[in-house]
């Protein structure tokens, strides 16, 4: 497995454009992106994210309730205005290009949070060999003196929390997301993650120290209990809440010791409005998306219907408090799901919540089983299946051939038992639901693009997220980099300087680095440089007619002293 260090160098997209010293410092723009202050229209603003919420989960959602509870509405349904699409940059995938019209959370991510486009996997970064920051709504809301919060029920450091208040190249770099947070200035942090926050000596994931001592010295109050949450009030102005080592458990599996995405909203809320400037917060239900990826439809649907709670309880916030606005979307839809399959006009939807509890709770039991009772036995515990043909048994056994294993394979007898289908465990590229109430919602109707949340979100706030994007720009860049033999962190020549403001020549022979008045000179054949002509110690690599030197030579180059961040995998340039 690649450690992460090298994950930096082979993911983070196809570079699509030159960093220059002009831009460097000012944020590039969406089409849709002005990006500046505007008058504001509303003091507070809540987004709620359905990770993986296309159409048919919003359906299958409604008909569950109507069929079930005799409830033909969901709590969003009067406030739909509009779709958006969801597609990202191209980029790189497992060093394929990829068009980037099928996304994944981190890119969507952060189109939604800060009103630019990306590649899949980035974190609130451009598309480039050496990519900037783009700054977020939550962080532009921090400048402006308003308190802010995110809630989640996915992983904390996972990609749809991370893109509002940390950047790293790629979104698998979890504890560097973590350890962002306590920097960022985020009042409320709620989700799971506790081993992002952990070292592995304590069963968790970090290789430096354990964060949650930093996190108290920073005034935040750690809970990780119903209990514990339900405890605090207004006058705990910072929090940081951890419901689970990795997710929060599915909604089906939850015991009374974990909250749900209604109750954390609440909370998160209560704490929130108490600041007299106002707040922004992003909520998100995280596990819809993850029940799509396992095919399992009856968790997919409790899932989406907790959100839908989450929902309610937020837009009866806004309406008692009558200066909020909110807007609802989706980063993508999860799995292709059909409500419908093998021609035949019809769902059972009254088997739909005859499972008690998630696939996930089986999948260790599935895998551990040596015969067809023991899969038999699992399955009719956890279901209503008192018939379970040969042929299925033995579907279970064989697996589905996906990272899923018996796991998938139960969710395909589930799924054909239930009349629905599924296009597999990925994403798709259709275009989901927006939802608004308040002033934002004349702002996103009809048509959009997934980065009118960010740009209308802060046009109705009057917050500047080019001025935000512009400062963290004069902080830190993010290169491509890649590791040497000896274990020195090497940087693409050609796209640093120009990042750093300085000019480069070059042919297949030799290359020519400058910065004001100095000049690195290398010959690429001979793999030798100069510094002024003469004779420089530095490590030169050619790799794929690509230059790369140490953070030394752009040192020197620069006169100046810039520090690699390791954990963050970035450049700190002041």
């Amino acid at each position: 497995m690649m450690n992460k260090l090298m994950r930096g160098m082979i993911f983070g997209g196809l570079a699509a454009a030159v960093v220059s010293g002009a831009t460097l410092a000012g944020a590039a723009k969406s089409p849709a992106n002005s990006g500046g202050a505007a008058k504001a229209q509303s003091k507070n603003l809540i987004v709620l994210i359905g990770d993986g919420m296309g159409p048919a989960q919003v359906s299958a959602a409604r008909y569950f309730q109507q069929y079930t509870k005799g409830v033909k509405h969901l709590n969003l349904d009067p406030y739909y205005v509009g779709q958006a699409t969801t597609y990202a940059d191209r980029g790189e995938d497992s060093g394929k290009i990829v068009s980037g019209i099928v996304t994944d959370s981190a890119s969507a991510g952060t189109a939604f949070a800060t009103g630019h486009k990306t590649y899949n996997a980035g974190i609130s970064v451009s598309n480039e060999d050496v990519s900037k920051p783009f700054a977020s709504i939550i962080e532009a809301a921090e400048s402006a003196g308003k308190a802010t919060g995110l809630v989640t029920t996915a992983r904390i450091t996972h990609a749809t929390p991370a893109v509002y208040a940390s950047h790293v190249r790629n979104r698998d770099n979890e504890s560097a997301i973590a350890s962002q947070y306590l920097e960022s200035g985020v009042d409320v942090l709620m989700g799971g993650g506790k081993q992002f926050f952990l070292t592995k000596d304590e069963k968790g994931k970090r290789t430096d120290k354990n964060l949650l001592p930093d996190f108290k010295a920073k005034g935040y109050t750690v809970v990780e209990n119903t209990a514990a949450l339900n405890a605090l009030t207004s006058k705990n102005t910072k929090v940081l809440g951890l419901f689970g080592n990795s997710h929060v458990a599915y909604t089906p599996d939850r015991t009374p010791e974990i909250p749900s995405l209604s109750a954390m909203t609440s909370k998160a809320l209560n704490i929130l409005s108490a600041d007299k400037d106002g707040f922004v917060m992003m909520i998100e239900g995280g596990r819809i998306d993850h029940a799509g990826h396992a095919n399992d439809l009856p968790t997919m649907v409790q899932e989406a219907l907790d959100f839908d709670a989450a929902f309610k309880t937020a837009v009866d916030f806004a309406k008692k408090n009558g200066n909020t606005s909110v807007v609802v979307t989706a980063d993508h839809e999860t799995g292709g799901l059909s409500l419908s399959r093998d021609n035949i006009y019809e769902i059972n939807i009254d088997l739909w919540n005859k499972q008690k509890h998630s696939s996930e709770s089986l999948a260790a039991d599935l895998e551990a089983a040596q015969t067809t009772e023991e899969i038999r036995k699992i399955v009719t515990a956890n279901t209503w299946i008192t018939d379970l043909t040969d042929e299925e048994v033995t579907q279970i056994m064989n697996g589905d051939g996906s990272s899923y294993k018996r796991e998938g394979a139960y969710n395909a007898v589930i799924s054909k038992r239930l009349l629905v289908g599924w296009s597999g465990h990925g994403h798709s590229a259709v275009d989901v639901g927006v939802w608004a109430y308040g002033p934002i919602a004349d702002k996103v109707k009809g048509q959009i693009d997934n980065t009118q949340i960010a740009t209308m979100g802060a046009g109705i706030l009057g917050l500047d997220l080019n001025k935000r994007s512009a400062e963290l720009q004069s902080k830190y860049v993010y290169p491509k980099f890649k590791i040497s033999r000896d274990n020195e962190v090497l940087y693409p020549a050609q796209a640093l300087v120009k990042a750093l403001g300085g000019t480069y020549t070059g042919s297949t022979s030799a290359a020519k680095l400058t910065i004001g008045k100095n000049t690195i000179e290398v010959d690429l054949t001979g793999k030798t440089a100069k510094l002024n002509s003469k004779a420089a110690a530095y490590t030169v690599d050619v790799d794929n007619n690509v230059l790369y030197l140490p953070l030394s030579a752009f040192n020197q180059l620069k006169g100046t002293t810039l520090t690699w961040d390791a954990l963050s995998e970035r450049i700190v340039l002041r």
